[in-house]
């Protein structure tokens, strides 16, 4: 299918023309251009952006976004694309904002919508890779080409990749740049670069992997096993204290976006602050019950939009307004100087106590569920009250309607009744006698027969065409008179639809902050303090994970000031805890920027602008890489990305090469950032085995460079892990120490030792596992002279006699020997 291009006129209030030049506006024509392609699906939003002002291209990777898509509107906000690049096939969020957008007249940027086969991820690899990429080496393979790539982009967030893909197509068509070359010159690419939102700080999704912020894992229930997931042991799992659902969905864009702000985290850190003391525990726990009663307000009102509004709705929409108010009601006893207090109580308007006690007095939830339906309370409307009057007095009316016709019915029937049916009317009901048997039978002078149900016949009779004609079909007429009085309380509520968003934010805040503040009373820990300084510190920190497994857990301290030991080296045998202790700095740093207490003594963490890991071999979704092509994937990622305000964890670069490869590359890489003193060099912690990098005095003199290590103990032939960070160079790996601590054989441990010992001093290694080599010479000699011995022109030769005879048994000995 071609690619179609909807366009919005030049023209039109800011629209582009053919180049991309204002419509409003004198510019000249190389006028710099920005191009953003957008997909937004699931709640998630991906996207990426050409400037041709100096042929970059700027890419977010996939991110939470909410209904209204406000990541968006703040990214188009920052940004200023001229042009917006989407999908024709797209949800309604983004559709609605679409509109908003082009309802503005102070900026309308042109819309491009291109098909959906247009955003296919193997077709945006591919255009990827055919892109024309000066920066690229010459002569380079494909799949050098593809790993290459997946250092300077992202393959792990496909929208955002679907969006590289038509963003590629529209820079093509349009010839951005180079609209005067040749046709064989594409648009140049000179440079990737990562994009953030100011102020948000840059964590890809490896991070966020292995240090464990995030784990989904598969549902325990077998009715969920395949299409069901819950979070698993991780930061979000045991911090997540909401009690309401958007409480747990803003908690999780926090995680997804921690920030800079300091105004904001302070904001945060007040209320935490006031719900961790004692003192306030019961304003918590009150509060916290109200908040189980607060439903999905967006999708009640997109009910009440279509008219889809069932009992259910409406009972979830009272208690939620009437908890909101009691929420107020109890936020305005607390303490007003607390900023999110303050904006409750004059952010839940009077509005709240309007629509519940309109909703209390006009619905009767009672009867409503006992019918069924939407049913009003008495006084609400005269007209369905008298009605309902009818209705209730009908049974004695009818009883003496039908003792009337029964005075005029042929004698033989005994019995009958008036009964009324919904949308059919009043009927006459009469026995079946036994001498009715067919049809014909049923007829009766001046009724009209209708049906026959359970041996009752029903007739209309002229009596009850009048009851029709006087009194009318009471129960539809009510059900019309409710559903309009329905309709007008709904629109009276959607009319007030704003202070019912607003406090949707509001209490999705609040659930968020006392959440915390309760995982912070559980755990025991402490409020952090923020700045601008490009220092941190961390008194006695923890793992705030580990220490939720392990009995005892040994707290250490981290330090980094803006002019010394900015890059740590720490060496220490396998298991001794550098992994543990890069994830613990990692973790507490990371809960500061979300504006939680963190697990330490004390802090004082200043705002980073990212935190970058090398940390463990992952899978690539998009090619198959070795690790330590991933590694240095991930590598190379810290050193491009990372600025003298970021936090750089490396646990063992490395592995899956040759030793030398692996040491010098990080050796070269450490040096880097150290060249880069005194400004420029980040929060480097790097965990590493090769101390080689040490003793060969690889790296140069700086004050930037502390070495560390994690203290130890041998007791005999035991090692006794203390998990204690010290000062200095570990002098040991203690191999077979923890190779005895993993169970393997003593005299598997005892002959690598040995081994080791002569491969380290260059003496020859000789096989114990097998006679001297000698002995060994001689039988083989053996077998070889008898086989040479043999005359195979002998016709009285019996080759299969001497096989089994006389050479399988001395090759039988040799196999022995091995």
């Amino acid at each position: 299918m071609a690619a179609l291009e909807s366009l919005r006129p030049g023209g039109g209030g800011g629209g582009l023309g053919p180049r991309g030049l204002s419509g409003d506006e004198e510019e000249e024509e190389d006028s710099p251009v920005v191009l953003l392609s957008v997909l937004a699906q699931n709640r998630q939003v991906g996207l990426c952006f050409y400037d041709s002002k100096d042929s970059s291209l700027h890419y977010m990777t996939d991110t939470p976004d909410n209904y209204e898509l406000h990541l968006l509107a703040r990214v188009i906000q920052e940004v200023s694309p001229h042009v917006i690049i989407t999908s024709a096939k797209q949800e309604r969020c983004m559709t609605r904002f679409l509109q908003q957008l082009d309802s503005n007249p102070d900026y309308r940027p042109e819309v491009v919508t291109y098909p959906y086969l247009e955003f296919g991820l193997e077709v945006s690899k591919q255009r990827l890779l055919s892109a024309h990429l000066p920066f690229l080496p010459a002569f380079i393979s494909e799949r050098d080409k593809m790993s290459y790539l997946s250092s300077c982009i992202s393959f792990d967030s496909p929208l955002m990749l679907r969006a590289v893909g038509a963003l590629l197509k529209c820079l093509d068509r349009r010839r951005v740049g180079v609209e005067l070359e040749d046709s064989s010159v594409g648009v140049p690419i000179l440079h990737f670069h990562a994009y953030t939102l100011k102020g948000v700080i840059c964590i890809d999704r490896d991070t966020y992997s292995v240090l464990q912020i995030f784990k989904s894992e598969p549902h325990p229930s077998v009715y969920k096993l395949h299409s069901g997931e819950k979070e698993g042991l991780s930061l979000y799992g045991i911090l997540n204290r909401c009690r309401c659902k958007f409480g747990s969905k803003l908690l999780r864009q926090w995680f997804s976006r921690p920030t800079q702000d300091l105004a904001v985290l302070h904001r945060r850190q007040e209320v935490i602050r006031f719900f961790t003391s004692p003192r306030n525990s019961d304003a918590l726990s009150t509060l916290q019950s109200l908040l189980r009663n607060i439903s999905n307000i967006p999708t009640l009102l997109r009910r009440m939009c279509l008219s889809h509004t069932k009992v259910t709705n409406w009972q979830s929409l009272y208690k939620t307004v009437y908890s909101a108010v009691c929420i107020r009601d109890t936020v305005r006893h607390l303490p007003q100087s607390i900023q999110l207090f303050c904006d409750i109580s004059e952010g839940f308007s009077d509005d709240l106590q309007y629509i519940a006690s309109l909703i209390n007095r006009v619905v009767d939830f009672e009867t409503s569920i006992a019918e069924n339906h939407f049913t009003i309370k008495p006084n609400v409307d005269p007209v369905v009250d008298e009605k309902k009057r009818r209705m209730m007095g009908l049974s004695d009316f009818l009883t003496d309607v039908a003792r009337r016709e029964l005075e005029y019915l042929d004698a033989r029937i005994p019995s009958c009744c008036v009964i009324y049916i919904p949308l059919i009317g009043f009927l006459l009901s009469v026995p079946r006698l036994p001498s009715m048997v067919v049809k014909e039978d049923f007829e009766m002078e001046g009724l009209d027969f209708m049906f026959l149900s359970d041996d009752r016949l029903h007739y209309r009779s002229q009596r009850t065409r009048e009851l029709d004609d006087l009194i009318g079909d009471l129960h539809c007429d009510i059900r019309d008179l409710e559903t309009a009085i329905m309709t007008q309380l709904q629109n009276t509520i959607l009319e007030r639809s704003a202070s019912l968003y607003k406090v949707l934010d509001l209490i999705a805040e609040l659930d968020c902050l006392m959440a915390l503040s309760s995982a912070s009373q559980e755990y025991g820990y402490t409020s952090p303090k923020l700045s601008n300084h490009r220092r941190i510190t961390i008194t006695q920190g923890r793992h705030p994970l580990l220490e939720l497994c392990s009995p005892v857990f040994v707290a250490n301290t981290f330090q980094s000031s803006e002019s010394q030991d900015r890059v740590k080296v720490i060496t220490g045998p396998n298991s001794s805890g550098k992994s543990i202790y890069l994830k613990q700095v990692g973790l507490i740093v990371f809960m500061a920027l979300i504006g939680s207490d963190v697990p330490a003594k004390e802090a004082e963490i200043g705002l980073v602008d990212g935190i970058f890991t090398r940390m463990q071999s992952r899978e690539s979704v998009s090619v198959g890489l070795s690790t330590f092509m991933i590694d240095l994937s991930q590598m190379a990622h810290a050193l491009n990305s990372s600025t003298g305000n970021s936090l750089v964890l490396i646990d063992e670069f490395g592995k899956g090469t040759n030793t030398v490869d692996g040491l010098s590359l990080l050796a070269a890489s450490i040096s880097h950032w150290l060249r880069k003193a005194p400004v420029d060099v980040p929060h480097v912690l790097l965990a590493t085995n090769f101390h080689s990098l040490l003793r060969l005095d690889l790296l140069p003199s700086s004050g930037m460079l502390s070495l560390l290590t994690l203290e130890t103990a041998v007791d005999g032939n035991e090692l006794v892990f203390l998990y204690q960070l010290k000062e200095g160079i570990c002098q040991s790996s203690y191999a077979a120490n923890i190779a005895t601590l993993a169970s393997l054989p003593t005299s598997l441990v005892q002959r690598g030792v040995e081994v080791s010992e002569l491969y380290r001093t260059g003496r020859s290694i000789k096989r114990v596992d097998s006679p001297s080599s000698h002995k060994q010479a001689n039988r083989c000699r053996s077998v070889v002279e008898k086989f040479l011995s043999l005359d195979l022109e002998d016709t009285d030769l019996d080759l299969q006699h001497f096989l089994k005879e006389e050479l399988l048994p001395s090759a039988g000995e040799l196999q022995n020997c091995n």
